[in-house]
């Protein structure tokens, strides 16, 4: 008996795994299956969670792939994908779910590499951040799906123009000296977002992302921050005016890591536009206010950039598998790219974790934080820094280290106590402290600073 059973169930298993890989359009119910199954069929390394739900009240669902699904392991970096913010930016979901699907496959066959990269990296992939938009893209269908059908969520708001203006803030800031980094948010932030945008921002806020994308339509071409220029205070929005980050060149090699990994997005001329090496500076293509990729950068610790994957927003089905082989490469590898730069722990006398200590590259005028169990990620080109941790009542402390082409370089800090001396006591003879003097001696000169660092 089991002689005859052995081929019906491989025949069974190939016709599973085709019908898993098909390249088909997927409404809510039908991608929500499809994440369902990849979670059954490698349940050990992944899990299923929802942020949050949209204004008709879809569940905002994200694909966990690690060793340990739900457990935040410490020097393990957090990586996300998003999809689909723009409802009628279609490929990018069905992209994510094929990179859901090849991810489970390759490891259940003992790929090395995928095996390796889920075991050293927690991965999150949101197939679909705007699921209303897309349902009343896709009742157009690719064949007669206006420009802007779908588009916006069902209050009618563009997603990526709803959260918090921190580059406002950040550019005024920048005249008096002030941080381009864990920007407060305002106080009526959470009255001014739609449910989606409020989840997301919630979501980042939980997990200390590194390193993300999120994947579009209408172009071809990686997008990095910053994405709006400090001159569209006072001209168009259409002003083009290059407007680089601190860490604009480890941005353009990000972007580039992209766009030479794709099949044809490095050459630069797709859907009538010219982006030298496939990449370009958001402002300097046209300036943005209220994106995504620039409130991760200025509120948390992860490093953000927009890819533009189609020319054609709604892609017919044919052309599904050829956008998945020119995309599958490049998907990986950007993932690939959280683990360069530096990481370690700070900790105090005792080897308890510090959270929120600060990371400070010299040079480099963009400082990231602890997580909560001590670890940090900063990434970095190749090269030698000095890099300096400080945290609230701790002393910091400065390294040198130098950073190489490959695996990111473990550079711990074990920060002392900060011990503030008392004043002198009253001498008897009754003589008075002149307070003022006595104050400029004690005194750090941190305190003395003010809010300045």
């Amino acid at each position: 008996m089991a002689r005859w059973l052995r081929p019906l169930l491989g025949a069974l298993l190939l016709l599973e795994v085709a019908a898993a890989l098909s390249f088909l359009h997927h409404r809510y119910e039908e991608m929500v299956q499809a994440l369902f199954r990849v979670q059954s069929q490698c349940p050990y390394v992944t899990r299923i969670y929802s942020i949050g739900r949209s204004v008709e009240g879809r569940h905002l669902y994200v694909l966990e792939f690690s060793d340990y699904p739900g457990i935040h392991e410490p020097l393990e970096p957090e990586f996300k994908y998003v999809g689909n913010m723009h409802g009628n930016e279609v490929l990018g979901r069905e992209l994510l779910l094929q990179l859901s699907e090849f991810l489970c496959e390759e490891y259940r066959r003992g790929n090395e590499r995928i095996t390796r990269l889920i075991h050293d990296t927690r991965i999150h992939i949101m197939p679909s951040m705007n699921p209303d938009g897309y349902e009343v893209a896709a009742k157009q269908g690719p064949d007669s799906n206006g420009y802007l059908t779908g588009r916006n969520n069902a209050n009618g708001v563009d997603l990526n123009r709803n959260f918090p203006d921190l580059n406002t803030f950040m550019y005024y800031s920048g005249e008096i000296s002030g941080p381009n980094h864990h920007i407060p948010l305002p106080d009526n932030w959470k009255s001014q977002v739609e449910p989606e945008t409020l989840a997301v921002i919630q979501w980042i806020s939980s997990y200390n992302f590194v390193l993300s994308a999120n994947l579009h339509g209408g172009a071809v071409v990686a997008n990095y921050p910053y994405d709006k220029s400090q001159d569209q205070r006072f001209r168009s929005h259409r002003r083009t005016v290059n407007t680089p980050t601190p860490d604009d060149k480890l941005f353009q090699k990000l972007a580039k890591t992209y766009s030479y990994a794709h099949s044809w997005m490095h050459r630069g001329w797709n859907c009538g536009d010219y982006f030298a090496d496939g990449i370009t500076n958001g402002a300097s293509w046209y300036s943005l206010s209220k994106g995504m990729q620039d409130f991760n950068y200025l509120y948390t610790n992860c490093f953000e950039i927009t890819l533009e994957l189609s020319c054609n927003k709604f892609p017919p089905e044919e052309d599904l598998e050829r956008q998945w082989m020119a995309n599958r490469e490049a998907l990986v590898a950007f993932i690939e790219e959280v683990h360069q730069g530096i990481k370690g722990m700070v900790s105090d006398e005792n080897n308890n974790g510090i959270a929120g200590a600060v990371i400070s590259v010299q040079g480099i005028s963009h400082d990231i934080t602890s997580g909560d169990m001590g670890d940090y990620f900063r990434l970095l080109l190749p090269g030698t820094y000095t890099v300096t941790a400080s945290a609230e009542g701790y002393q910091p402390q400065t390294v040198t280290t130098t950073v190489g082409p490959a695996a990111p370089s473990l550079v711990h800090f074990q920060l002392k106590q900060d011990v503030v001396r008392k004043p002198p006591e009253r001498k008897a003879s009754g003589t008075r402290t002149n307070n003022k003097a006595l104050q400029k001696k004690v005194v750090p000169r941190a305190a003395r600073r003010g809010t300045q660092r």
